[in-house]
């Protein structure tokens, strides 16, 4: 049996892995503190930019609000107001003498069966110029204007339909009456 006797005065230890190990970490570690800082530089250079260019479009913001502001006031004066008003009213006119009707019979007359009446069209002019027909239909029997549903949803001219109310046949009225909302291509 052999016993190991260590004379030193300090025993041997295997520390030269560890050393290294631990100066190549802190290496690495230097290196990526170098790297985040010169990154955070950069974004910081390009925050500033950012804020500069933002308060310089504030400053462009409030100038363009102060003269709306401006021309506004001007526009609510008594003389200008009658003005505004008449401009608004010939505009909707314009824009409602730009609906052809001849057209619209036209675009319907291809898309409705033989057996369904129009009684009732209302075209409807939404806030950004686009149409919208309202109609009330009539009919014998439900299955045609199922039909002309399907047939205005699948022309290219008429957008979704929706039916917005039904009424039966009674003794004194014997036909279906449907109210159909539909969107319309015209250009106005």
């Amino acid at each position: 049996m052999r016993i190991p006797i260590n004379l030193a005065r300090q025993p041997f230890r295997r520390d030269r892995a560890i050393l290294v190990a631990s100066a190549g970490t802190g290496v690495l570690l230097f290196v990526s503190l170098v790297i985040l800082t010169i990154i955070a530089v950069n974004e910081r250079a390009m925050s500033a930019a950012a804020q500069k260019d933002l308060v310089s479009t504030s400053r462009r913001l409030d100038a363009i609000r102060s003269e709306q502001r401006k021309l506004d006031a001007q526009l609510r004066l008594p003389e200008n107001e009658v003005v505004l008003d008449r401009s608004v009213l010939i505009n909707e006119i314009i824009r409602r003498k730009g609906i052809s009707w001849t057209k619209i019979f036209s675009d319907l007359a291809g898309v409705l069966p033989h057996n369904v009446r129009i009684a009732v069209i209302r075209p409807q002019v939404t806030g950004n110029d686009q149409l919208s027909l309202e109609m009330t239909v009539e009919a014998e029997a439900a299955e045609p204007v199922i039909l002309f549903v399907s047939n205005l949803e699948g022309s290219d001219v008429f957008g979704s339909t929706e039916v917005t109310a039904m009424a039966a046949p009674t003794q004194s009225d014997p036909v279906y009456h449907y109210r159909l909302s539909v969107n319309y291509a015209q250009k106005l």
